[in-house]
């Protein structure tokens, strides 16, 4: 294991000590407690944050070859033109 030296207020070095002695292990296993619990979790994946939206609009108005006509669909709407303000 890698030694690592922090410099820490004394508030929170007095906190750590204390946790310490009052769950009966090292004041480096609770700062490790402490680390492992702050680490970021694994981000989500743009496509499982959208799995429940995949197919989910069924409108006969929304023509299905969208994605591979969409920049005639768009100039057809008018996207992209300069517009009065």
């Amino acid at each position: 294991m890698k030694t690592l030296t922090v410099r820490l207020p004394e508030a929170l070095a007095a906190e750590i000590e204390s946790e310490s002695r009052s769950v009966g292990i090292s004041k480096s296993d609770v700062v490790r407690r402490r680390l492992e619990a702050a680490k970021p979790r694994r981000p989500a994946m743009l496509f499982d944050l959208a799995t429940d939206l995949i197919g989910s609009v069924d409108d006969a108005r929304v023509p299905s070859d969208l994605s591979s006509r969409k920049k005639s669909y768009l100039k057809k709407l008018g996207y992209g033109k300069s517009r009065p303000r």
